[in-house]
């Protein structure tokens, strides 16, 4: 038996060590990820995965503190990704595996892992995919991401969450107007964290009022164009899912039975109209895209290097010999013939 095929086996047997070694090999894109990967594949699909994303000082990652414990609490087995902002240096995260779950330390049954954003766009790589593969294989019964919350993350979580919930903290009302931006169409549910603050009521009434004026036009939302038409409070099983607003104080912990329950709520909702299987189509789609686009990128890198680099074709540009059109189509030209080949076999 081989390392990696021990390896595995280890981690289908439950021992954590054997998980963290996983998910280090992935996060690296250590030689063989890949096949650790593949091979995990058959054991997912049990999970239920949530997004947790919002603004910085919204109160994430104590939310998530207290959602893992009262998992626990229930007999139930938690992982927790958190996406940290990349260094510029190293790549890592930059706040590191620092210990965030207060109330986890030292329950095994509580995995937690810091994840560097690497630079992708909206902070979720495609390692942080795999790792969610590796926490669903492991047996883990309900797996959390949480993101920085800055510019297109949010956006971007709904390729790995079956239910994404946007924290907002209460303000001013700009929290609640940046939302428009985009962030409305990806929420399942919006959570007002730290509602015992001054604002709360404003900002939970702004956000039905912002709910409400996007029911009235189309939408393309986490569900897809047809997901919100109904002007009622609560979803529709005939025309989809409408965003529902939890209040919670995380702190003290008020509130999070009703969030968790609106959770699976959203949950059963998407097992009975079959949307849960449709998200996972999409996910898989945007996946083997992601996956063909970085390996075809790979292949032309290496063409390039076996052509000595861009230096001779940027000097012949730069002379007018040629141009950046004819270069991309002179290099790609081996591969077109392949794909040529193999299409008309």
């Amino acid at each position: 038996m081989t390392a990696e095929e021990t390896l595995i086996d280890d981690l289908l047997a439950g021992k954590h060590r054997a998980l963290a070694r996983v998910i280090t090999k992935i996060e690296n894109r250590s030689p063989g990820y890949r096949e650790l990967v593949s091979q995990l594949h058959e054991h997912t699909g049990s999970a239920e995965v949530v997004g947790i994303t919002g603004s910085p000082g919204a109160g994430k990652s104590t939310l998530v503190d207290k959602m893992a414990a009262t998992y626990r609490e229930r007999g139930e087995t938690v992982g927790v990704i958190a996406i940290d902002p990349s260094s510029p240096f190293t790549g890592g995260a930059v706040l590191g595996d620092r210990i965030r779950m207060a109330s986890n330390v030292g329950d095994m049954d509580v995995f937690f892992r810091s994840m560097s954003a690497r630079g992708s766009l909206g902070g979720l790589s495609t390692a942080t995919t795999d790792a969610v593969k590796a926490l669903d294989a492991f047996g883990k019964d309900r797996i959390i991401v949480e993101t920085v919350g800055a510019g297109q993350n949010e956006i971007e979580i709904v390729k790995t969450a079956d239910t994404v919930a946007v924290l907002v903290p209460p303000g001013s009302g700009d929290d609640v107007q940046m939302l428009k931006a985009g962030i409305l169409e990806i929420a399942d549910i919006f959570v007002v964290n730290k509602a015992d603050m001054d604002g709360a009521d404003r900002t939970v009434k702004e956000l039905r009022e912002m709910i409400h004026m996007q029911n009235a036009g189309p939408m393309a939302g986490h569900h897809g164009a047809d997901a919100i038409e109904s002007s009622d409070d609560t979803e529709d099983e005939d025309t989809g899912w409408e965003p529902q607003i939890v209040e919670t104080v995380a702190k003290t912990g008020e509130g999070v039975e009703e969030f968790l329950e609106t959770l699976e709520k959203h949950a059963v909702w998407l097992e009975e109209t079959g949307e849960l299987e449709e998200q996972a189509r999409q996910r898989y789609g945007a996946e083997i895209r992601t996956l063909l686009r970085e390996d075809t990128a790979d292949l032309i890198e290496t063409e390039l290097e076996a052509r000595g680099g861009l230096n001779e074709y940027i000097d012949a540009v730069l002379a007018r010999e040629t141009d950046p059109y004819t270069v991309a189509d002179e290099v790609l030209a081996p591969l077109a013939e392949c794909v040529e080949r193999q299409r008309d076999r």
